[in-house]
């Protein structure tokens, strides 16, 4: 006996036309959603990479104190309400707090920062900026900070105390450049001089619009802070761990800890939303294509009810009939997510050279794409579901066929 799958073969050649279309729009649904998968997850993936290796995946700050409103607390008042705290600014055990921090394994390194607003000037131009004080080797293993200098030097930087280190934005809005001299004020009204000894990049519109890089000793001096640091940023091995190592340290330390995804939970979901509203776009495309799939298998049972019912005569079961059309599904759903995830890689690598000319809250000159295997999944998933749905109901319907009555010439 002829096995399903050679008259499946057979049969699909008959209407070549109807059945190319089909597959074209499989092909094209497949490529295009494994395309704008690959570029949303590319911007933000950019912006994630940027922002934890500015700030760090996790952030350690201001020591706290639970406070007590009372002595008698109902039990479902004290279930549902959040705890309350004392906060009191600054970190002053910062050595202790590190050495701690860095028995942990997912504890690459970690970095005090002295955190303070102020207003630079240079020329003309004033606007406020934020001044990080550092020390520059932790600093320099916590961050990309090296990596993002576009302009001057780092070792101008470490081996200068009266220098700093200022955004790119920033520095277009006070048209300084390195070897240029900028004035910061203090908090007691005068205004002291810095060198600028390189200009930094991060990709990230609100840092580079606003950070100025100084040494922590000077930056605390000139903040007239007490305390040492403001914060302690930290650089993890798996920064998806983030959330369960900040809750630990709250435990821990009586330090408020935040992780990179609570701090940039508001962008998180705009590219979540942003990789949801592509994702059920493209799929009606692959929907589309499905519709057109059961159109053609339809027609196929239509035109091959003869066959169909010799088939039957012969001895094959429903369950072979059916295989049949299951079949022809299975072969358009399988070259067409093999073409798909070709014209999909195709199609990435093409779009990411396409040039672009962003400088808002990323910095990027080209499209941004991601190559993750997952996006082929899923792409490939989707079509295999939307032509199964599509093939079934044409292949319960061959099978319901009766032979004798088709021989006789009734009609379905």
């Amino acid at each position: 006996m002829t096995a399903p799958l050679y008259i499946a073969l057979r049969f699909a050649t008959h209407r070549k036309r109807a059945l190319l279309l089909s597959l074209v729009g499989v092909v094209f649904g497949v490529g295009i959603f494994i395309c704008t998968q690959a570029q949303t997850q590319g911007f933000a993936q950019f912006f994630i990479n940027s922002t934890i290796g500015s700030n760090g995946a996790l952030v350690l700050r201001s020591r706290f104190q639970p406070r007590y409103e009372g002595m008698v607390v109902s039990a479902r008042s004290a279930s549902n309400a959040p705890a309350h705290r004392n906060y009191f600014e600054g970190i002053t055990n910062v050595g202790e707090l590190m050495r701690v921090s860095r028995q942990f394994s997912n504890v690459v390194a970690c970095s005090p920062v002295l955190h303070g607003t102020i207003s630079a000037r240079a020329g003309f131009e004033t606007t406020t900026a934020d001044l990080f004080g550092i020390d520059p080797t932790p600093h320099l293993r916590t961050t990309d900070l090296a990596k993002q200098i576009v302009d001057g030097s780092f070792d101008d930087f470490r081996n200068n105390t009266t220098s700093v280190i200022v955004g790119y934005r920033l520095a277009d809005v006070l048209e300084v450049r390195p070897g240029d001299t900028v004035q910061l004020l203090s908090p007691g009204g005068e205004y002291w001089r810095f060198n600028v000894a390189a200009i930094a990049r991060s990709g990230v519109g609100t840092i580079d619009s606003s950070r100025v890089y100084a040494h922590a000793r000077v930056a605390q001096r000139l903040l007239k802070k007490p305390y040492e640091a403001s914060m302690i940023i930290y650089k993890l091995r798996d920064p998806d761990r983030a959330p369960a190592l900040a809750s630990h340290f709250e435990n821990l330390f009586q330090h408020a800890a935040q992780s990179w995804q609570e701090r940039e939970e508001g962008n998180l979901q705009i590219f979540s939303t942003l990789r949801m509203s592509a994702a059920i776009t493209v799929s009606l495309i692959i929907l589309l294509a499905g519709f057109g799939i059961f159109n053609v298998l339809t027609m196929s049972v239509l035109s091959k009810v003869r066959e169909i019912a010799i088939l039957r005569s012969m001895g094959y079961r429903r369950i072979d009939i059916s295989a049949i059309f299951l079949w022809q599904g299975a072969l358009i759903a399988g070259v067409g997510s093999l073409g798909g995830c070709i014209l999909g890689a195709l199609l990435t690598w093409g779009i990411s050279k396409v040039p672009i000319h962003i400088r808002g809250l990323l910095y990027t000159n080209h499209f941004l794409v991601v190559w993750d295997w997952r996006h082929y999944l899923w792409a490939t998933l989707l079509a295999i579901v939307a032509i199964f749905i599509a093939s079934y109901v044409p292949a319960h319907r061959a099978a319901q066929l009766q032979p004798v009555d088709t021989l006789r010439g009734s009609s379905l």
